[in-house]
């Protein structure tokens, strides 16, 4: 179990909570341990998009796409899931980080999440992508990979 306090969740580790994949057991138990868990706006598109291309590969019904991200606006509805918008200095923010870490080649939405989650003073962030979690650990901020 973990004893953190408040984590930012990238899209590809709560991606975990909602589909059984490698890593999801393993974030499914660490989840459970943090007090706060924090997402952006961004991850409500992000979601959607992962649950649609997941049903385009046929790993999802149309049924199950809908149920899935139903739940995923329901945790968010009861407060398990805290939704912080991405302002203006996030955009200046991760531009910057883009140019400040040129060896880890941040992807335009991973370089807003790690604005936002440097933003709200969080010092870890739980990912399952791997350029991510190398740039946040470059940040000095906390990792969780899965």
């Amino acid at each position: 179990m973990s004893d953190e306090r408040r984590v930012y969740l990238d899209t590809s580790a709560q991606a975990k909570w909602y589909l059984n994949e490698p890593g999801s057991e393993a974030f499914v138990e660490y989840l459970q341990g943090v007090d706060v868990a924090i997402i952006s706006r961004l991850t409500h598109t992000e979601m959607r998009s992962l649950l649609s291309r997941r049903r385009r590969m046929g790993e999802l019904s149309a049924e199950l796409e809908s149920i899935l991200y139903a739940a995923f606006l329901d945790d968010i509805a009861r407060g398990w899931l805290q939704d912080y918008p991405v302002n203006d200095a996030c955009f200046d923010q991760a531009v910057n980080l883009i140019a400040r870490y040129p060896e880890h080649p941040l992807r335009t939405l991973d370089a807003l999440h790690l604005a936002l989650a440097n933003h709200l003073a969080v010092e870890t962030v739980a990912t399952a992508d791997s350029v991510m979690a190398e740039a946040a650990a470059a940040m000095g901020l906390r990792v969780r990979q899965f």
